[in-house]
């Protein structure tokens, strides 16, 4: 299935039904009078969160939803119908805004949390509703309210614990293959992630935590330079950053250190929804080293780099280290949501 994470829609919630304009005329009846009913309301536009969606591609092909219409009253003091309300499912992580105004309307990040988007029209008056002792034969009546209509854009947002960042090849895709059941596709040339992928980490039966692979960055990403730019959002609802090196590039000039500040470079340009976010060096494929060089070149990084937060020497490939890093990773997401159980 194609990943899209941003599109525009056209909702137009119910225009409520028109009051009717009736009189009461029966056979060996002798008082007659007004009855003419209300309209029903329109039927609003609701949105709502589903976890069982991960794109926004459906809305590439159907963009305009409609609630349905009031039903005009009528005689007899007979009442329209409300019109259905129109549910449109979104993705879970669907931030929406009013795509003419900017406003922002909402954002959907919890199964079935639901969003007004368009109300429908208020239901018109029929004549009954204007009867008074000096007006015995009312023939106003008042149409239903047109219902609300906007453009609405929809950006989705992946809802993920620990997102991977790093230049492109430097191992991401093969860590959360290694790690969970995702599958993306790993090959030896850069830009090989064209899209996020997610996939569930399970450190036992009881814990677990979703990881967020994104296309690699380049210098320039977030000016739109490469895929970064794109999807760097993404990563905006994470609680921690695996910042993934290659420790022996090939095929490029950049020391793994340059490569490491060229990221966080870019993060700094994105702004503080990133920098601020905890960061942890993960130096990668060290089973392209030799042995008895790994931890010397490893130490050579972190000391150009002058590095002080937590580091970890991992192969993606043939599985060095993960066990320690997922185990740390696991304790850090514990330790960050044990303050927010003791408030609940």
């Amino acid at each position: 299935m194609k990943f899209v994470d941003e599109a525009e829609i056209r909702v137009e919630a119910g225009d409520g039904g028109n009051g009717c304009v009736g009189f009461r005329r029966e056979k060996f009846v002798p008082f007659g009078g007004p009855d003419g009913g209300d309209g029903g309301d329109g039927g609003s536009v609701y949105l709502v969160a589903s976890e069982n969606l991960n794109t926004l591609v459906d809305f590439r092909y159907h963009a305009v939803f409609r609630a349905e219409r009031g039903q005009n009253g009528s005689g007899g003091n007979r009442t329209g119908w409300a019109g259905a309300d129109c549910i449109i499912h979104v993705p879970a992580g669907t931030q929406v805004s009013d795509a003419e105004t900017g406003e922002k309307l909402g954002d959907l990040t919890q199964e079935g949390q639901t969003l007004l988007v368009a109300k429908g029209g208020w239901h018109g008056l029929g004549n009954t509703r204007f009867k008074s002792s000096t007006n015995r034969t009312p023939r106003q009546s008042t149409p239903g309210k047109p219902g609300e209509r906007r453009t609405l854009r929809l950006e989705l947002i992946l809802i993920a614990d620990v997102g991977l960042l790093g230049m492109p090849n430097a191992g991401k895709s093969s860590l959360i293959r290694a790690v969970s059941a995702a599958r993306p596709k790993v090959a030896d040339y850069p830009f090989t992630t064209l899209h996020p992928n997610l996939g569930v980490v399970r450190v036992d039966d009881q814990r677990s935590f979703v990881m967020a692979d994104i296309p690699g960055l380049i210098e320039g990403a977030a000016e739109g330079a490469g895929l970064g730019l794109q999807f760097l959002k993404h990563l905006s609802r994470t609680s921690l950053l695996l910042h993934l090196v290659d420790v022996a590039p090939y095929g490029t000039e950049d020391t793994p250190a340059r490569a490491a500040q060229k990221v966080a470079a870019e993060l700094e340009k994105w702004g503080k929804a990133l920098t601020d976010k905890p960061r942890w060096l993960v130096l990668n494929k060290i089973d392209m080293l030799p042995e008895e060089h790994i931890k010397e070149h490893c130490h050579e990084i972190v000391e150009e780099l002058g590095w002080t937060g937590p580091v970890f020497s991992i192969s993606a490939l043939r599985g060095d280290g993960l066990k320690e890093l997922i185990l740390q990773v696991m304790a850090f997401l514990e330790q960050q949501k044990a303050p927010h159980a003791a408030q609940s």
